[in-house]
Parts: structure tokens; sequence; C-alpha cells
């Protein structure tokens, strides 16, 4: 399979280079500086914010993924992370790849029916404006089974509250809108596990258009 990578030099964009080019997959990563985050891949220089290019370099591929993240340089990111995705989606349409699966966030998923994790007491203020920045691009995704069927099949991975670089073990659990712990109580999930169901899900194409998460 053919896979596009925008954000591949990213904690989990190169760990999904890594993953799905380890499976076979031919990627090709894309990110501003063109550098390739996995020996071996191929790389090239592109902005996601520019839906031409996007068009240009995901043109024949089979599936489009996008790690790109919120800007974290202070800045409200709401605007900004939603205008890159809005730009994403054009590409892809224009490419006319029919695929694209997204890199989410934590903050939105459910500790009880209609209840975000990122409204609950205690969730850290200085998380919020990310967590609200991948609330809106989801809610985008999700108007965008309102309008006429074009055929973008979409899928959105939330990670657990905590990931980090870690072990790749292969076991972990995935759900759909709902905040998964540990017996501890924790939500934790390494960057490579993490890669591990983003593949998975890229293979089995087993949530289309809808949310998944996945945690340990």
């Amino acid at each position: 399979m053919k896979l596009v990578l925008f954000g591949a030099t990213g904690m989990v964009g190169s760990r999904i280079a890594t993953e799905a080019s380890a499976r076979g997959h031919q990627v090709l990563a894309v990110s501003r500086s063109g550098r390739s985050p996995v020996p071996g891949v191929t790389a090239t220089a592109a902005d996601a914010t520019d839906p031409a290019k996007v068009a240009e370099v995901a043109r024949g591929a089979d599936a489009v993924a996008s790690a790109c993240v919120p800007p974290r340089d202070g800045s409200d990111p709401r605007g900004p992370f939603l205008a890159l995705n809005e730009a994403l989606v054009a590409g892809v349409r224009a490419a006319g790849v029919g695929r694209l699966l997204v890199v989410g966030g934590a903050g939105g998923l459910e500790v009880a029916p209609g209840q975000a994790l990122s409204d609950q007491p205690g969730f850290p203020e200085a998380y919020l404006p990310e967590a609200h920045a991948h609330r809106d691009v989801l809610a985008y995704y999700r108007a965008l089974d309102d309008g006429p069927d074009d055929g973008l099949d979409w899928t959105y991975v939330s990670p657990a509250a905590e990931i980090a670089p870690g072990t790749r073990t292969g076991r972990f659990r995935v759900d759909g809108d709902q905040f998964m712990t540990d017996d501890q109580g924790r939500s934790l999930i390494s960057a490579e596990d993490y890669a591990v169901a983003f593949v998975d899900e890229l293979e089995r194409h087993e949530h289309p258009r809808t949310r998944m998460s996945v945690a340990y």
C-alpha cells in the first residue's frame, strides 16, 4: 500500500512511518523540512496548509495520513489547526484519494456519555487550547458526513491521555469514543504501540468515518 504521511518527523509521525515501512508499505514522509524520519523511507517537503501541494504529493496514494499537531507557539491553535485540516481534506479530494487517517487528541474522549475528558475538573489548563483544537477538528470531520458523499473515508485515531516514546508490545485496547484507563486509573499508550494500532487500522479498515481510541 502507498501511504502519504504528513507530519512525518514528529514523535508520533516518525513512529507511524517506522511501523508502516517495517510492514512493507510504501511510505512517502512529508514535512516542512523534507527530511526522512526513518532510514530508507522516501521524504519530501510540503506544506499541509496548501491544498494544491497536498494534492500534488498525495496523487496516486492508496491512503493519506496526518500526524500534524496544533500550533504550540502560545497562540490560539483552534483556527489554524482547523484550517490545516480543511486544506488537507481539499487536497486529498483533489488528488482522488479515498482514505484519510488522522492522529487525534485524547481531550475529547468521553468519561461518560456526553462528558468529555477536557471538560472535567482538574484537566490541565495548559492543555486546554490543544484539546479544544482537536475537538473542533473532529467535529469538522463528522460534519463532512452531513454533506454530499464524495467518497472520502476518514478515521480519527485518539491516543490515551499520556503518550510518549516507549516500547512496542503490540498489546493494547481499541475502543471508540470512550476514555480508557488501566487498573491503576491511568490512561497510557506508547507512541510505538499507538503506531501499531494506527497501521492496523490502515490495513484492516475497521473504523470508517468515525473515531477510534487506543490505550493499554
